[in-house]
């Protein structure tokens, strides 16, 4: 049984290593010749492709399981739709049709501002920012696609963990213009969300989707005077002007259920808060 990982970045690698460990034979692509090496060296089994270049994913391997957790990279591209959308029809066109489960990981940024309503599986989308607004319209790509039957869609919260923490270089430079108070932050710790993923696979799950979330959306206002506390830089002073980027990002303000996620693979969580969560991704940081 063998896995390409297309996207192997935060996410996409602790997946892989997760797959390696279970003597999967686990391809992933990337870009760089440097990273193959460090792939090779990780036992995973590289292959050097670009998604926005068609003709580089000519000789795709026959594989069993696709994982597409491709993130967006600033500094090469400047379209984030040239990636997600463009990018995905690529793979579509050239993977092997005998593959058996399609694993495609979205945003919760698909919905938009909810008033801290709970959100599910069958809330509206409204997407505010381009980010979800690609995720959505790669959602519908593949449910439009030829492997419509054998994908799995998971809308993931706010990816944390180590040398992921949300806002902790402003916390940590009491730059308190970039945090805003109000609304709700989900979360999912990355440890939590590669095993999802695997669960996903082991149970044969198909033509599904998904929320992916710790399920305990905390305030932001708590939330970052949680890191503050830990890293002992005091009081936030929330009667700063937030800049407007910050603004914006709260605005949208949701809480993500992950009631049909532990209905359909009956998952328990390492990190079911962010308390937990936030000292294991700040072990050895202060």
């Amino acid at each position: 049984m063998s896995v390409l990982v297309i996207g192997c970045g935060y996410l996409g690698k602790q997946a892989a290593q997760l797959w390696t460990e279970r003597s999967r034979e686990t391809y992933c692509l990337t870009r760089s010749a440097d990273r193959s090496n460090q792939f090779m060296n990780a036992g995973f089994k590289p292959i050097v492709a670009d998604i926005t270049q068609s003709d580089s994913l000519a000789n795709l391997p026959d594989i069993d399981t696709v994982l597409f957790a491709v993130g967006f990279d600033r500094t090469r591209y400047e379209n984030i739709r040239d990636v997600y959308v463009d990018g995905l029809q690529n793979v579509l066109n050239h993977l092997p049709r005998s593959i058996s489960q399609f694993i495609y990981i979205s945003s919760t940024g698909v919905f938009g501002n909810c008033g801290g309503d709970w959100v599910d599986e069958n809330s509206p989308t409204d997407p505010q920012r381009p980010g979800g607004k690609a995720c959505l319209e790669a959602e519908n790509l593949i449910r439009e696609s030829w492997l419509a039957n054998r994908a799995v869609i998971l809308r993931l919260a706010g990816i944390y963990g180590p040398d992921r923490i949300p806002r902790i270089d402003a916390i940590k430079n009491r730059d308190w213009t970039s945090l805003a108070a109000s609304g709700h932050i989900n979360l999912i710790h990355v440890a939590d969300a590669a095993k999802i993923i695997l669960a996903v696979e082991s149970h044969q799950l198909a033509n599904e989707l998904l929320l992916v979330s710790d399920g305990n959306p905390p305030h932001r206002k708590d939330f970052y005077q949680f890191i503050a506390d830990q890293l002992n830089v005091g009081q936030i002073d929330w009667s700063a002007n937030v800049d407007p980027e910050s603004g914006r990002r709260a605005s949208a303000d949701k809480k993500v259920s992950n009631r049909k996620l532990i209905d359909r693979i009956e998952y328990k969580f390492s990190f079911p808060s962010y308390h937990r969560g936030i000292l294991d991704a700040m072990d050895g940081l202060k």
